[in-house]
């Protein structure tokens, strides 16, 4: 499979509905070659361009809640200060203007609710870096109203007038308090409070019509997050969904009410779990009409017509149309194209859950994605590990999985403990165990593939980006021994510098960084430790470092001085450094050019194939 179909632009992605129902947009390369915003009627499939960016490419938007307008955020070369944008699409490109036009202020889309279709919420750090004020913004007139002042918050919430009735606010000591109010006069009361165990898993999900009603995700009582109704006025919960090994990870509501209508669970694949019986019929005609798992990407106010994405394993995205049944009408779907048709009826890989029992006896689980027609038997092998890392790999179609099949390796993805998705108890098991007990499962994980036959102990690779490129360090430093060579991208090498230079803008982020991995105050020798850095010393394999100059996570420098100790002590390395980028690789050309140095650079330490 070519590098420049998995890794150049996609043909169609993102998809958005439009309120009325009858509009489609989606991100889609515009002449110059750079992901911009095409929108149209999509029952004559009528779509043009109504955005012009030029640089890095429009990488997220959404509808106005009146339809008027298309929103997006964007930032220069990466730097994440990012202006928030609207677009008339009856007017196409050119018509954009900057509605947050503040030099180094970083704006965010708070809230959009088609129940006040003629505002959104935004948040923006004018005051202080480290805070985001909430503001009304009307997309027509740019017009700006302070709704509400950033009081150490973590997050705003809105309810179906757009008025901030609720706020999440973080404390020293790693709980977090949700926060409510019965107007925008009216004080904050605390409702509800998650201890430090608790915070990671607590997120509001809205208010339901009246706004008495919050509808929760929370670990309070539970290993796992479960869906919670509370009531804003005498602090009752009720249970309405919670599965006891995973996390409930995303909501369903209706467009006009706001009630709960089904779950997202993610377990060995992604599930939706039906919590109103009217939708059973819908449900059935999208189970019907592809194979893979069901997303719902949006639905129109009517809620006559949802837009929905099928993902499997071995086939590009699906988009479609569900029709809704009633009044004597069966519900169907209806086609509108895939984001790769380039990869139709090709042989892809399919991915296979796996898990195994890590040293400790913890349950990790994770994906095999074997090469097409290569066997099963010592495969070199490339250990892909996650970012974030409080984040999880799922069960899908993934460019990168393909790519390193389609080479000729075993790709082998591992949820870690630290990784979210299968309660607190498994995510905290990572607390403070970067470069330790995270990295052993990693171990563990290679060991099992090899003990079950599949992978060459001989040949196995580590790879990753940001929190996966600080983990293929860790072990070209900590256990070089296991390793042939390493490809590390946007990868922290110093945990003292790295926490140190988080941007301001992370706001209480930070704080739970310092608590989750460990304070440069009061951890020095334990963080210097844990730094593949201060043991590049004994790196003996290979490295390929990927870096974007303008990256405000993981600076430069990290890159740069694991670069200077790895030139003192004649280690073999390349490293690439992108000047127009910032926290991974956005623009097609730097992505293929950085993809092609990973796969010759594998082929040379591997053995696999390579792509001229």
């Amino acid at each position: 499979m070519p590098r420049s179909v998995l890794f150049g632009n996609p043909h169609r992605m993102s998809p958005a509905l439009a309120p009325d129902g009858e509009r489609l947009a989606f991100l889609a390369p515009a002449a110059s070659g750079v992901l911009n915003v095409h929108a149209g009627p999509w029952r004559a499939r009528d779509f043009r361009p109504v955005t012009a960016d030029a640089g890095r490419g429009v990488r997220a938007f959404a509808w106005s809640g009146d339809g008027r307008h298309i929103l997006y955020v964007q930032d220069r070369d990466g730097d994440e200060n990012t202006h928030l944008y609207a677009v008339d699409p009856a007017e196409g490109p050119g018509s954009a203007r900057d509605l947050t036009p503040y030099e180094g202020v970083q704006a965010r889309i708070v809230s959009l609710d088609p129940r006040r279709p003629d505002r959104l919420l935004v948040g923006l750090n004018l005051r202080d870096p480290a805070v985001h004020d909430a503001y009304r913004l009307d997309p027509a007139t740019g017009e700006l109203e302070l709704a509400a002042v950033d009081e150490g918050f973590s997050r705003w919430i809105a309810d179906d007038r757009l008025l901030v009735r609720g706020a999440l606010r973080p404390h020293p000591d790693g709980s977090v308090s949700l926060l409510v109010r019965d107007g925008a006069a009216a004080p904050w009361r605390e409702l509800h409070r998650a201890g430090p165990e608790d915070a990671p898993a607590l997120r509001p999900f809205g208010f339901t019509t009246g706004g008495r009603t919050l509808l929760l995700l929370s670990s309070e009582g539970s290993d796992t997050a479960r869906l919670l109704r509370l009531d804003t006025v005498t602090g009752a919960t009720e249970e309405v969904y919670a599965d006891p090994a995973h996390d409930v990870e995303g909501v369903g509501a209706h467009p006009v009410t706001g009630e709960p209508q089904f779950v997202l669970v993610r377990r060995a694949r992604n599930d939706l779990e039906l919590l109103d019986p009217s939708l059973a019929a819908d449900f059935a005609a999208l189970r019907a009409a592809a194979p893979g798992d069901v997303s719902v990407l949006g639905r129109d106010r009517a809620d006559r017509h949802w837009l929905v994405q099928h993902n499997t394993d071995d086939a590009p995205a699906g988009f479609r149309v569900l029709h809704r049944g009633g009044a004597g009408r069966a519900a169907r779907t209806e086609y509108l194209f895939s984001h790769l048709p380039a990869l139709e009826g090709r042989p892809l890989a399919r991915v296979e859950p796996f898990s195994f029992a890590a040293r400790d006896g913890l349950r990790v689980h994770g994906y095999l994605t074997f090469p097409p027609g290569a066997g099963r038997d010592r495969l070199p092998t490339v250990l892909s590990v996650h970012g974030g890392p409080w984040t999880r790999d799922q069960w899908g179609f993934r460019a990168e999985a393909q790519w390193l099949a389609d080479r000729g390796y075993l790709c082998l993805q591992v949820n870690f403990r630290g990784s979210t998705g299968y309660g607190k108890e498994f995510t905290r098991a990572g607390d403070r165990e970067w470069g330790g007990r995270m990295q052993d499962d990693l171990q563990d994980a290679v060991r099992h593939a090899v003990g079950l036959g599949h992978a060459d102990p001989d040949r196995v690779a580590i790879y990753g980006g940001s929190y996966g490129g600080y983990a293929a360090l860790a072990g070209a430093a900590f256990t070089p021994g296991d390793y042939r060579c390493a490809v590390a991208v946007a990868a922290p090498s110093s945990l003292l510098t790295f926490i140190e230079s988080v941007p301001a803008t992370w706001g209480p982020m930070a704080a739970m960084l310092r608590r989750r991995v460990g304070s440069p105050e009061t951890d020095a020798e334990f963080l210097r430790a844990r730094s593949p850095l201060f043991a590049a010393d004994r790196i003996r394999i290979p490295l390929l470092i990927g870096q974007g100059a303008r990256d405000p996570r993981v600076r430069r420098e990290e890159s740069e001085q694991l670069v200077a100790a790895l030139r003192r002590s004649g280690v073999p390395h390349e490293y690439l450094l992108f000047p127009d980028e910032g926290h991974g690789f956005v623009r097609p050309r730097n992505r293929l050019a950085f993809h092609a140095a990973a796969e010759r650079f594998l082929a040379e330490h591997l053995g696999g194939r390579y792509e001229e």
